[in-house]
């Protein structure tokens, strides 16, 4: 905003949203008065003169810091800084209001004296003496923590819990603070959300509520000096700190900082897939946005484009034509030097795979090969996989194993690794290589009996992993693993349910089976959508897929469900000699399926759309279905588990049994008495 945009930034400020706080200091900073927010918002006055006060501070600081500094003024720098630190204003925002760097800032702010303490959570109401070890920094007089020394493990968490970032990785860190202690080693956490397991106050011997930047980090590393620090567990976010961890002197356990780089850094890891004969889709970027459209026509379409330094997929999309790319770009998504966006070549039809494995620098094993459900496209937190792979071959799976242990070997790999790979035809592409836990590293460690995170601890200290059979080994290649991802859509009316590269998902549940059908019924129903085992399905399919769904649309028909559709599919489906009841489009006059879903005469919805940016029928009709509560699938590949869900459901008997059991053994699995699943 700027204060010439006062109008508009009123509308703005009107209407709650995340970044409401951000705006309404804007909003002060161009010349609005508390008083005016106050009439435009509705929030109480106390609050928005809290705001105004940090914005006039900034602006002293801004008109008046340096001056100070340049005058030798110690005591007025001092003063001024010190205010700013307790008012909650970070380095690298001083460093913005000052044109000066992040690290400048530091450097003045610890020269004039002007650094954290740590105080402890007083958990107890002062009562009697807390004992719980949690700290928080603030800038005061008194630190109340002692460090605990060269032998302690500092690990970084994964921070607030948000789509992209969630639960996942947080299993990952206890399930590391507990082998660390396990072996003698006390465990520092770093994490800032007091909802996860990691924060719980018998996981770790000292926890620091401190936000995963790169300021509070350092100084939690400065005040400890532990023996070693570990990033690979929390994610995305403490992966981006190897640096800083590194330039607060402490060594980082695993995989180093410069290697970490030749993974994440699109270039240099283009030139290791080169180096190593191996493929991956071509690929562009981008840092003006007159240049965008050149790039997508000389890779041809249709093409993938993400946002640098996204989380969870935010802002990626695929774009079939310069139409819809100029669209895209018309959205106003910023393309620059700092920002790029990066262009992707993207494979159709192709499978979609995620290998997760653990690596001590010469040995590689591979915890699993995971098939993704959906086509690729669909970010693969959203994504239903299954382990073992159902659709490649051993061969392929056999190759796409030595693609791992050459990359870890290669990345000089010192703990986990995750690997994404699509397979089209007889080619194996690498999409990306992120020397660090997965999203699905709980899920591989429950489905193989394979304690991957106790294994990368292992690997980091020093400890070769051998090649070790789990006991769970045996059984995981006779039993069917899935994960199916929960989806909030219900919370969202309107949302569209199609599925594309941005994450949606919020969480996830894993099923095991003897076959895949029992494994996906029962991972429908965790995941909350009970599949019908009778009624009317809805079909409506591109035409790309019209072939494939014949012998599927041929199933539902023998099992008795009524097969309703929109007229193009239904004239294909009997052609093929398979009864359908043709439906209206909307706009055509007549009953169309909406008005059917609408009147619960619809118990399934299978809908592929041409394309995910499709404004036709197909999103109202999937909007009905969420709001109905009708279960549906929108990719091929999702119909077809569908389907194995359904025909297990009907004619077999799902089987409860517990995690240890299935993974004891072969001939030792107790099995509960048989249960039917809930239509």
């Amino acid at each position: 905003f700027t204060a010439g945009d006062r109008a508009s930034m009123l509308d703005t400020v009107a209407s709650p949203s995340s970044l409401r706080p951000f705006q309404l200091l804007q909003a002060l900073r161009t010349g609005c008065t508390a008083m005016t927010l106050y009439e435009v918002t509705g929030i109480d006055p106390w609050f928005l003169r809290a705001l105004e006060s940090l914005v006039a501070l900034e602006t002293n600081i801004a008109n008046n810091l340096n001056r100070h500094l340049g005058n030798l003024d110690r005591n007025a720098a001092m003063e001024l800084l010190r205010e700013a630190k307790e008012s909650g204003l970070g380095d690298e925002h001083l460093g913005s209001l000052t044109d000066q760097s992040e690290d400048q800032v530091r450097s003045i702010r610890k020269r004039l004296g002007i650094v954290p303490v740590f105080k402890a959570v007083d958990t107890c109401a002062a009562e009697f003496p807390a004992e719980t070890p949690y700290f928080y920094s603030t800038y005061a007089l008194e630190d109340e923590g002692t460090p605990l020394g060269e032998q302690a493990v500092a690990v970084l968490g994964s921070g607030p819990n948000r789509i992209g970032q969630g639960i996942e990785f947080d299993y990952c860190c206890v399930v590391a603070a507990q082998e660390f202690r396990r072996r003698g080693r006390p465990v520092i956490m770093l994490n800032s959300n007091p909802e996860t397991v990691s924060t719980d106050y018998d996981i770790s011997d000292r926890l620091y509520f401190e936000p995963l930047t790169r300021e509070h980090v350092t100084n939690v590393l400065e005040k400890e000096q532990p023996g070693g620090a570990v990033v690979q567990f929390g994610g995305q976010t403490p992966l981006k700190l190897a640096q800083t961890v590194r330039e607060a002197g402490v060594p980082i356990l695993g995989t180093s900082p410069e290697d970490i780089e030749d993974a994440e850094n699109r270039e240099k890891f283009r030139n290791l897939v080169v180096q190593l004969d191996l493929s991956q889709p071509r690929a562009l970027i981008a840092i003006q946005s007159s240049e965008v459209l050149s790039l997508a026509q000389s890779l041809g379409y249709p093409v993938l484009l993400r946002p640098s330094h996204v989380l969870g997929g935010r802002g990626m999309t695929i774009v079939r034509d310069r139409a819809e790319l100029e669209l895209w770009l018309a959205e106003g998504v910023p393309v620059s030097k700092d920002s790029p966006v990066l262009i992707d070549a993207f494979l159709e039809d192709a499978v979609e795979l995620d290998v997760d494995a653990v690596s001590d620098g010469k040995e590689v094993l591979v915890g699993a090969v995971l098939e993704h459900l959906e086509e690729a496209g669909v970010h693969s937190g959203d994504s239903c996989c299954m382990t073992p792979a159902y659709s490649i071959g051993p061969e392929t799976e056999d190759r796409i194993r030595m693609i791992t242990r050459a990359l870890a070997r290669s990345l000089n790999v010192i703990g986990l690794l995750n690997i994404q790979f699509a397979v089209k035809g007889d080619t194996i592409y690498i999409l990306e290589a992120n020397p660090r836990a997965s999203r699905t590293v709980p899920f591989v460690s429950k489905a193989t009996g394979m304690p991957l995170v106790s294994m990368a601890v292992g690997a980091m200290l020093g400890e070769e992993l051998g090649s070790t059979t789990w006991p769970g080994d045996a059984a995981s290649k006779r039993l069917i693993c899935v994960k199916k991802p929960v989806l909030p859509f219900d919370r969202f009316p309107g949302e569209d349910t199609m599925l594309g590269p941005e994450m949606k998902s919020t969480g996830e549940v894993m099923a095991m089976g003897e076959q895949f059908g029992e494994a996906y019924a029962k991972a429908e129903a965790g995941a909350g959508s009970h599949l019908p085992r009778s009624g009317r399905v809805f079909l409506s399919i591109r035409d790309g897929d019209k072939r494939a769904i014949v012998f599927l649309a041929k199933r539902l028909d023998a099992l008795g469900f009524e097969l309703v559709a929109t007229s193009g599919t239904a004239n294909f489906l009997m052609r093929n000699g398979i009864e359908a009841v043709p439906v209206s489009k909307l706009g055509e006059g007549g009953t169309t399926a909406v008005d059917l879903i609408k009147k619960g005469s619809i118990q399934l919805v299978l809908n592929i759309p041409k394309d995910s940016r499709s404004q036709s029928d197909g999103k109202e009709i999937r909007a009905a279905a969420l709001q109905q509560g009708v279960p549906s699938a929108t990719t091929l590949a999702g119909i077809i588990a569908v389907v194995s869900g359904i025909e297990f459901a009907r004619e077999g008997e799902i089987r409860v049994r517990a995690l240890q059991d299935m993974l004891a053994p072969h001939g030792s699995n107790p099995v509960t008495e048989g249960v039917r699943l809930e239509s």
